[in-house]
């Protein structure tokens, strides 16, 4: 007796739910130092984005009368994503708005999970950092005001290796803390719910860009100075938990390479050519809309498969 399906005929016993959960879990590290470093701002502005994002999934499916999604956490997930992209300074009002722009504007309308075709966290990021530019800029502590390391960096200056690798300095909830992003990631890897492809091309792309682009400009270089791009900013957190997000990277293991590189060049010219020091929210939402077209250039050709005649 045969079995008669549809595709897919190979099937995975990881669900939407259990992959979600995982990515949960890896944050866990980066959100307790968040909210130790920070304090219990930095524990509001995480509820606050994780509470408005699922209800705003909620009663978007009940007035569409669409089907009930909230229990497969991919909305805390984009919380959650959110919050750790946001300073623990910011009123309350701003990860609603980002909360209800993410799940709404860029998730929900396109479909729901699976159908966006930006990362839903990030675009609303980029959202409040054109429309609220001072707020999302200040990066206090206890009420004193900073510069980051990347604003140090880009003056000129080279802030401490192990401090900025620790965590203990200004940004956002979770970007701080390399140690803590690192300690995620690997959980993500071991527990393959991602692939190395695109984190390592990614970070070391990034690194690779900016000494070219030093080397031309005539600027000197060190260590000290990569490991301060490395360690400081979003680049190690969004590497990790941005870029890697399944509906809106490329599926082949060439274009995810590919994406890597992309990803790693955008965020360099922004960070060493831009007014801004930072770049790597624009480089994912921008490489987002890049991978149809990369998905299109590296999926492999049917094996067996002839031209037609006449076909170029």
């Amino acid at each position: 007796m045969f079995n008669v399906s549809i595709s897919p005929h190979v099937r995975s016993q990881n669900t939407t739910k259990a992959i979600m959960r995982d990515v949960v879990i890896s944050l866990l590290p980066v959100l307790a130092f968040g909210v130790y470093q920070f304090g219990i701002d930095a524990l509001i502005v995480i509820a606050i984005s994780v509470a408005t994002c699922v209800i705003s999934e909620l009663l978007f499916e009940l007035i569409a009368k669409k089907p009930i999604t909230v229990f497969d956490y991919s909305a805390v997930v984009t919380g959650l994503i959110l919050a750790i992209n946001l300073p623990a300074t910011v009123p309350w009002w701003i990860p609603v708005i980002g909360g209800v722009f993410a799940i709404i504007a860029v998730k929900m309308l396109f479909g729901g999970l699976g159908q966006n075709f930006m990362n839903p966290a990030l675009a609303a990021r980029c959202f409040l950092l054109i429309s609220f530019t001072s707020i999302m800029n200040d990066f206090s502590v206890d009420g004193v005001s900073g510069a980051t390391p990347l604003a140090l960096l880009k003056a000129g200056e080279t802030p401490d290796v192990l401090t900025l690798f620790l965590g203990f300095h200004g940004g956002c909830i979770g970007e701080v803390s390399a140690l803590a992003i690192l300690i995620g990631g690997l959980y993500l890897m071991i527990k393959k719910v991602i692939s190395p492809r695109i984190p390592i091309t990614y970070i070391l792309s990034t690194l690779a860009f900016i000494v070219i682009i030093n080397l031309v400009s005539g600027n000197d270089l060190s260590v000290n100075y990569l490991a301060g791009e490395l360690f400081s900013g979003g680049l190690l957190v969004g590497a990790f938990f941005m870029a890697t997000d399944y509906a809106t990277s490329p599926i082949t293991a060439k274009g995810q390479i590919l994406y890597g590189v992309i990803l790693g060049l955008l965020t360099s010219l922004f960070r060493m050519l831009g007014s801004s020091a930072e770049g790597v929210s624009y480089a994912i939402i921008i490489g987002n809309l890049l991978v149809p077209i990369i998905e299109k250039i590296t999926i492999p050709k049917p094996f067996g498969c002839e031209k037609a005649k006449g076909e170029k």
